[in-house]
C-alpha cells in the first residue's frame, strides 16, 4: 500500500520541492494550495500525513489544523506545520492547535524527509 501525503502550500516554488521530494522517495502525493481545498481533500482521501503551510490565503494552517482535528473522519491524520515562521513560542502554539510537529522553511531536503518517515512510522 502507497503512502500518501496531502500538501497544502500556496507557493508554487514550495509546492514544487516539497512535492518532487516525497514522490521520490515513493510517498503518493496529494495538492491543494488553500485551507478549503486541502480539509477536502483530506475528508475525501484520508491521507496518512498533512504538511500544512501556516500562512494560506482563505484561513490560516493553524485554523485549517483545528478544523481536520475536530472532524471525527480527520482527526487522527498527522499533521506537520510548514512555517518561515518559527519564532520562540510558535513551536508551542502549533502544537496546542493540533500539529504534530513543524518544519521550519527553507526546508533542508534530507532533514525534511527523515521527520516525514519519522512521523509516519509513528515514532
Amino acid at each position: 500500500m502507497t503512502t500518501t501525503v496531502l500538501v497544502i502550500e500556496d507557493t508554487a516554488a514550495n509546492m514544487k520541492l516539497v512535492t518532487m521530494l516525497l514522490d521520490h522517495v515513493g510517498y503518493a502525493v496529494l495538492q491543494a494550495t488553500d485551507a478549503a481545498a486541502g480539509i477536502a481533500l483530506a475528508r475525501e482521501h484520508h491521507p496518512q500525513l498533512i504538511l500544512m503551510d501556516m500562512q494560506l490565503p482563505d484561513m490560516d494552517g493553524l485554523e485549517a489544523t483545528r478544523v481536520l482535528k475536530s472532524d471525527p473522519v480527520t482527526q487522527d491524520i498527522k499533521i506537520v506545520a510548514l512555517t518561515a515562521f518559527a519564532m520562540k513560542g510558535d513551536d508551542r502554539r502549533m502544537l496546542h492547535a493540533g500539529c504534530d510537529a513543524y518544519i521550519a522553511k527553507p526546508i533542508q531536503y534530507k532533514e525534511f524527509l527523515v521527520e516525514v518517515a519519522r512521523l509516519l512510522e509513528g515514532k
